[in-house]
């Protein structure tokens, strides 16, 4: 049944549980003052993401690989690099089936995705284009027309808009059907007609790389490991690590690996029970042995003491896609 909802967000793993709810697994790293909105419509055959972002940040998806997934910049402002590439306007990104990428973003923005079956991806491709459609093995940026781009991002905008401000419309079958309708035929349109920016060999290397540090990253959170450990187990030179994470991250492999350490601190404190828990204890799972350096380092990055996470009081959870 068709559906709808909106949610604003200051807390950037409340934000990543609403992602979660709609099948898309992130990790974010921000720091303090993070303010988003997220959009979500169920149509009959499509779902519809609007995520706005207030400040710069990093983040790792992971999409459901039973679904086609297709994201897109919503806006011209300052442009994310998605995948270590900069997208241009009007680009858009077809994604592989379970497809895994980095987004950066330099400020706010603010980025939309379209999901549906693949056989259904396909059966529209074949009525409208006389082609079928299907996720590409690797994921792609494509390039419609400047037409056929701001068209798409123009309904879905809409639809998103209804879902912020009339919900209850989108709840009526025949409104939907309408709705959805005119945003397959767009989307289609692009997928079917757009160029295709051909990615580097180099780039294709380096974003296996990357995909090799994340690995590297999610079983060795608990412990600081130095730079010639990292690239020993990913299987890269130190130099090369560096350039990767200034392409797909814009920031160093130390830096990153402090603010994942840093946020599974955070997700600990945020959980833990004051009663039974302490900072120095939580902290030191995560190989931050020095409480005062840890808790300086702590408070620049997310604006509070690690103790006065662990105080406050669980928040309710996000319920909505």
């Amino acid at each position: 049944m068709p559906g709808s909802g909106t949610s604003n967000f200051f807390d950037p793993d409340q934000y990543e549980e609403s992602l979660r709810r709609a099948q898309i697994q992130t990790i974010i790293t921000c720091g303090a003052g993070f303010n988003a909105r997220l959009t979500w419509a169920e149509l009959h055959h499509l779902q519809l993401l609007r995520c706005e972002e207030d400040l710069p940040r990093i983040g790792y998806v992971s999409l459901p690989p039973r679904l086609a997934w297709i994201s897109f910049p919503a806006h011209s402002g300052r442009l994310p690099v998605w995948r270590g590439t900069e997208l241009q306007a009007g680009d858009i990104m077809f994604h592989s089936r379970g497809d895994r990428l980095h987004q950066a973003t330099r400020g706010p923005s603010i980025w939309s995705a379209i999901a549906l079956d693949p056989v259904q991806l396909g059966e529209y491709g074949r009525v409208l284009f006389g082609k079928p459609l299907s996720p590409p093995p690797k994921a792609r940026v494509l390039r419609p027309s400047a037409r056929d781009a701001a068209r798409l991002r123009r309904l879905h905008a809409q639809a998103c808009r209804l879902a912020e401000t009339k919900s209850k419309i989108l709840t009526h079958p025949e409104v939907a059907r309408a709705i959805e309708q005119d945003l397959i035929h767009a989307l289609v349109t692009c997928l079917a007609t757009a160029e295709v920016e051909e990615q580097r060999a180099a780039k294709r290397h380096h974003a296996l790389i990357m995909s090799r540090f994340e690995g590297v990253l999610a079983e060795h959170l608990s412990r600081p490991l130095s730079m010639p450990e990292l690239c020993e187990l990913i299987g890269v030179g130190h130099r090369t690590l560096r350039s990767c994470c200034a392409e797909f991250l814009g920031i160093s492999p130390t830096r990153y690996v402090l603010l994942r350490r840093l946020k599974q601190v955070r997700r600990a404190l945020r959980d833990g029970d004051p009663n039974m828990a302490n900072v120095a204890g939580l902290a030191g799972c995560y190989g931050f042995t020095q409480l005062g350096r840890f808790a300086a380092v702590y408070r620049a990055v997310f604006g509070e003491n690690p103790s006065t996470t662990l105080g406050r009081a669980p928040k309710i959870r996000f319920s909505g896609p």
